[in-house]
């Protein structure tokens, strides 16, 4: 039988503080979510100022790099460039770039989506949080 890394409960909470340490530092008002490599939600901040709907795009944004296995931007990139099709895929709902997946010994161990900002702010505040996980 094979193994598998996964987010322990302290990882999480070190995807979420470190993400949200990049989002204060810039004064962004953000949705900060983590998943699990399934999509399961494992942990949510929703920072002051956040608008309403960012509550519902964070989870699914991570959702969607957790089942694709890759960031959210390649999806959004494919349907800005005339895959529209792209948009009836089954239970990726979260199209928009702010969602990276987590990568342990090139196993997607979870996802972090954040929005809020622009899309590129986004995925930076997710990448904060995966660097002070893993330290790159």
């Amino acid at each position: 039988m094979k193994t598998k890394p996964f987010l322990s409960h302290d990882d999480v909470v070190t995807l979420l503080n470190g993400a949200r340490a990049e989002a204060q530092k810039n004064q962004w008002a953000v949705t900060i979510a983590v998943v699990d490599d399934g999509g399961h939600l494992l942990g949510h901040y929703r920072l002051d100022g956040a608008a309403p709907m960012s509550a519902r795009m964070a989870p699914a944004k991570a959702r969607t790099a957790a089942l694709g296995r890759r960031e959210t931007k390649v999806y959004e990139d494919m349907i800005n460039n005339g895959r529209t099709a792209f948009l009836s895929a089954p239970d990726l709902d979260g199209m928009l770039e702010g969602g990276v997946p987590v990568l342990v010994d090139g196993h997607v161990v979870g996802a972090v989506g954040v929005s809020g900002v622009k899309s590129t702010e986004d995925a930076q505040i997710a990448k904060a949080g995966i660097s002070a996980l893993l330290g790159a």
